[in-house]
């Protein structure tokens, strides 16, 4: 009998969060599958009326074909996954991620010839604009571990997190849509930080459980050439299998003119795969109340309450910047006390002090507020 959580979160990604119809196709992506779970999303397909597809997939297999692959290859397995992904209404997929650091020791190079073939092909340009997707994690030990918790108090926030009413949460977010609408200038100030950029005429975008679960954050862009200033990230972000750690980026004119890091040479090769990945294709505001501290899972933790997340690389067609590259990294800035504090500025205007929104119409959203 299938644990009633698991139903409830296979049921809220199928008609929520994709809205799956009768007869659309449903493609469910498992990697380092969790079978009681890829039943439960089949199950939630079918009692939509819609048609469910699975492909599984394996880290530590995938290791093995991206370690010796060369371009042919990369460029054959696009084109029999984008075929595949082209038939599809939607896509949900998941990872139950055993070890952080399983492609870790994949040679740069042919990383690189992953990300900006097949990533790129297959989600960048098909998956993204043509689906109605969510990705998520599958709660495992390693993700308990990294957040300090016992398995059992793992899964308990894991499903807490993952099945609030995001219906409740989204119309709480609609006052900070409105506010970025109109908003030309933000500024974003905290130590080792001070960064300018402009978002005028970018439309805002609510994230309320219908592309990441957990979700949790609004999101737009900065105008591509109008970011100055420095960023220094707190939290540690975990790429293509390493950690890194004490990122600090310098803009001059939208363009990342230097980037130093934990591996300053490793950041830079990301930061160099295409001239698009110095630019920024993502700037948005975390508030999801039950996610307060950072656990190397960034579908954790750029939706933490109090922060922001500002991410080289590609931007999404619903708020399209101008940027396009085959890397889209969503590093993280904590701005509670607990983590130095930091302000947010729209148009002059002081919005966020210490991760807390202090005007009036915003205060909805502050956590207390949204549990």
């Amino acid at each position: 009998m299938l644990d009633a959580r698991l139903k409830r979160l296979a049921e809220i990604l199928v008609n929520f969060s994709v809205e799956a119809k009768p007869g659309q196709k449903v493609l469910i992506q498992a990697t380092n599958a969790e079978t009681p779970f890829v039943t439960a999303l089949v199950d939630a397909v079918h009692d939509a009326g819609a048609r469910p597809f699975v492909t599984l997939r394996d880290k530590t297999v995938d290791r093995a074909l991206i370690r010796r692959c060369t371009a042919e290859q990369m460029e054959a397995q696009a084109r029999y996954e984008l075929a595949r992904m082209r038939e599809m209404d939607c896509f949900i997929g998941f990872t139950a991620n055993r070890n952080l650091s399983a492609w870790s020791d994949i040679p740069p190079e042919k990383l690189k010839l992953y990300n900006d073939i097949l990533a790129r092909k297959v989600h960048m340009e098909c998956r993204v604009p043509d689906t109605r997707w969510v990705v998520l994690r599958y709660p495992t030990p390693g993700m308990a571990q990294l957040a300090g918790m016992s398995e059992e108090g793992f899964e308990d926030f894991y499903f807490s997190v993952c099945t609030l009413d995001y219906a409740r949460m989204s119309k709480a977010m609609d006052p900070l849509v409105e506010l970025l609408a109109r908003t030309d200038r933000v500024r974003i100030v905290s130590p080792g930080t001070d960064l300018s950029f402009s978002i005028k005429g970018l439309p805002p975008v609510k994230c309320d459980g219908r592309m990441n679960i957990p979700d949790g954050e609004v999101y737009t862009a900065p105008v591509k050439e109008s970011v100055n200033g420095v960023l220094a990230y707190n939290t540690p972000s975990e790429k293509d299998g390493f950690t890194f750690e004490n990122v600090r980026l310098e803009f001059k004119d939208g363009k990342i003119v230097k980037a130093t890091a934990n591996d300053t040479d490793r950041i830079n090769a990301i930061l160099d795969t295409d001239p698009g990945a110095r630019y920024v294709g993502e700037f948005a505001l975390g508030v999801n109340p039950y996610i307060t501290k950072a656990m190397k899972e960034t579908l954790f933790d750029e939706k933490i309450a109090g922060s922001i997340h500002f991410t080289p690389g590609n931007s999404y067609d619903d708020c399209f910047n101008g940027n396009r590259s085959a890397v889209h990294w969503d590093m993280v800035l904590i701005q509670t006390p607990e983590h130095g504090g930091g302000e947010i500025w729209m148009d002059g205007r002081l919005v966020r002090k210490d991760g807390r929104f202090v005007v009036p119409e915003l205060e909805c959203l502050n956590p207390e507020n949204l549990k």
